[in-house]
């Protein structure tokens, strides 16, 4: 294969009918994994790369180098107390896997080793422990393991004090699970096999084979999916089932696990809420009534269903209410309020009320791990986007704060006074106001040849914060400025913001990126030589749309996993995530949804005109976006696009959605990233 010769998929003329409109998918044929013509189509991809960016290799090890030299490589969490025993998440030097490891009573005691996930992963490619439950009497460990990064878990059982592993193996479950109070009754969720729903709730006996295992509730709304907790109040087990807009509790005394769950309050189509127990009520936090921002109600424990809730926390306008953590004397709110983050500390005897303070406009901070019950330290944590990552134990009462932990950035060359860091605002078309962080070097003189990276996710509410990255410094230190755009479709100003993003008013999202750009560019932050966009999953999707829309804009984009065949993948409900997803982009059962997905879904409008250089990255086992979603995008880009730019697609045959699993090796596909664009800059050491 010549340099110029990119590999030429197969057309195979599929028709696909819905709504009388005929869509002609040339690359259907890719969506079978098990066929050879496949992989070896996607290994001609992938040597293709390795051809195109065999100059970069040297440069890529430059880069992971840099970024595995600011982390630390013994590292270790700042450890939680919880039912007499300190826990503490460890790295040994050298090590890609963590060390799970606790204390009894204080942090002087001799430390017991529960799971060495480095010894545990020899012989796997990818692996993963996750939903580490410990139980009442401190002496077993349920714990789920995936090693084919598809998010099935297997559950096993060990025994803390000896180092057995039990053979009670439970296939095919979400990883997570919760103990009764006697010790002895597991419950937890286990996943349809083709569809990767979380439908079930099971109770497991310890001691007895998972085949007698008994069904506790199933969920058989297939846009819902369900989990099962325990309060930190441990007095109750909770099922939840929720849907996108739409959420459900059945609660049972966690000291008889036998008997059956109850209801809390019937789903209602739009109702969402979460529950938490304090003292002889539960505290729900709802959008009942209208409220788009969330309120916070209050009911008793016998009759819990909406119609007896009474308001706590009224609704606000200009305030989402994002959450609530209950303590003996004391109760956290975490706020938004025009997109900061804030944590407001009252006491429940009403005597004090305050926020914590903080200072800058680019921050993220959040309630950090707070098991223990009886306490007045709450743990958060706190970084921004020149300020690494904080543990802080602050004291309710008398508001002393001692920060535990402050991220290390090893190497010798960070402070933080050599970065700056703003938040910039964007009119989008329709006359919104957008808001971008951003952050570069001191010295970086921004202008016109400034190079931009670009970044936004814009989907299911979720909000990409001002957040603090060491391997982004090897970015910031050659010259980049990076933003972050928190775009319609996340939910940086408030719900609101979310639902303008969504189902019909999805094209918000994608408009927006693009006015972020021609920000960035109408007042010389860079121009349309240096900006670079980038986005992963439904990110993804975001600069798949994109490029169709505004190619002109760009000079490279990196699309991860990217979700860009969206109107065949939500009418194909066998698919994982596809049904639970209509609330979000629409069932295109329904000819007004099929038709607006149609309108901005990227596949099914690549056109043949110049793209930017492209990058596109995906992993065959990934379960969220199938691989051959990308691969028939870059396919299909192949045919149609009339440019000579770089179109690249690297496909990890070994990884799924999240990528690599170990924490150095991840850093291997970041430094493949960012040597795509710098090699676009010229900036290859």
């Amino acid at each position: 294969m010549t340099k110029n010769v990119a590999p030429v998929a197969k057309k195979v003329k599929k028709e696909l009918v819905k709504h009388n409109d005929i869509r002609v998918d040339d690359y259907y044929w890719m969506n079978d994994r098990e066929d050879p013509e496949v992989i070896a189509h996607l290994e001609k991809e992938n040597a293709y790369y390795e051809k195109l960016t065999a100059h970069t290799k040297d440069f890529q090890n430059v880069l992971f180098e840099e970024m595995k030299e600011r982390i630390k490589e013994d590292d270790s969490s700042v450890p939680y107390k919880k039912n007499g025993y300190w826990y503490v998440t460890r790295y040994g030097k050298g090590k890609e896997y963590p060390i799970y490891s606790r204390h009894k009573d204080t942090l002087d005691a001799p430390e017991e080793i529960m799971f060495d996930c480095n010894e545990m992963a020899e012989g796997h490619e990818f692996f993963n422990l996750g939903g580490i439950a410990i139980s009442p009497d401190n002496k077993l460990a349920a714990f789920g393991i995936d090693t084919v990064s598809r998010r099935q878990y297997t559950i096993q059982i060990k025994n803390l004090e000896t180092g057995e592993i039990y053979s009670d193996k439970i296939e095919n479950t979400t990883g997570g699970s919760v103990w009764a109070n006697d010790t002895k009754t597991l419950f937890y969720s286990k996943k349809d096999p083709v569809t990767l729903r979380a439908d079930k709730i099971y109770r497991h006996t310890f001691g007895t084979d998972a085949k007698e295992d008994h069904m506790v509730y199933h969920e058989e709304d297939e846009t819902f999916g369900t989990f099962v907790y325990k309060t930190k109040s441990h007095k109750y087990l909770v099922i939840g089932s929720y849907s996108t807009l739409t959420s459900e509790f059945r609660i049972l005394n966690a000291d008889t696990p036998m008997d059956d769950f109850k209801v809390f309050s019937p789903r209602k189509r739009g109702l969402e809420y979460s529950i938490a127990h304090y003292g002889d009520s539960f505290y729900i936090l709802t959008n009942k009534d209208k409220a788009r921002n969330f309120k916070l109600m209050k009911v008793g424990e016998v009759q819990t269903s909406s119609e007896y809730w009474e308001e706590f926390i009224p609704h606000r306008e200009e305030v989402l209410l994002e959450d609530i953590d209950i303590f003996k004397d004391y109760y956290v709110l975490s706020e938004r309020e025009n997109g900061l983050n804030k944590l407001k500390i009252t006491r429940w005897d009403k005597t004090d009320s305050y926020y914590l303070p903080f200072e800058s406009e680019t921050y993220t901070a959040y309630v950090g791990a707070n098991p223990e019950f009886d306490t007045e330290i709450l743990r958060y944590g706190y970084n921004g986007m020149t300020t690494p990552s904080s543990v802080i134990d602050f004291n309710m009462r008398t508001k002393d704060k001692v920060v535990k932990k402050e991220q290390e950035v090893l190497g010798g060359k960070f402070k933080k006074e050599d970065y700056r860091s703003e938040r910039i605002w964007a009119t989008a078309r329709d006359g919104a106001k957008v808001p971008m962080s951003i952050v570069y070097h001191k010295d970086t003189e921004v202008n016109k040849n400034t190079p931009v990276l670009q970044y936004a996710y814009g989907s299911y509410g979720s909000t990409i914060d001002p957040y603090f990255s060491t391997v982004r410094l090897s970015l910031l230190d050659r010259g980049f400025v990076y933003a972050i755009s928190h775009i319609r479709g996340g939910q940086y100003l408030g719900r609101q913001w979310y639902d303008d993003g969504k189902l019909l008013k999805k094209m918000n999202t994608f408009t927006d990126f693009v006015d972020c750009s021609k920000h960035l560019i109408k007042n010389n932050f860079t121009s349309p030589d240096h900006l670079y966009a980038m986005g992963g999953s439904a990110g993804g999707l975001l600069i798949g749309a994109v490029v169709n829309m505004a190619p002109e804009l760009y000079n490279g984009v990196i699309a991860a996993v990217p979700f860009v065949d969206v109107v065949t993948t939500m009418l194909d409900d066998s698919i994982p995530l596809t049904t639970g997803e209509y609330d979000e982009w629409g069932n295109p059962n329904e000819k007004k949804y099929y038709d607006y997905m149609k309108s901005y879904s990227p596949y099914d409008n690549v056109t043949a005109h110049e793209y930017p250089n492209i990058l596109v990255t995906t992993g065959l086992h990934d379960s969220q976006v199938q691989y051959f979603e990308p691969a028939k995008w870059v396919a299909k880009l192949r045919e149609l696009k009339t440019d000579d730019h770089l179109l690249l697609f690297n496909i990890n045959m070994e990884a799924g959605h999240g990528g690599a699993s170990g924490r150095f090796e991840s850093l291997r596909e970041v430094a493949k990233e960012y040597a795509f664009i710098l090699d676009l800059e010229g900036k290859i050491e």
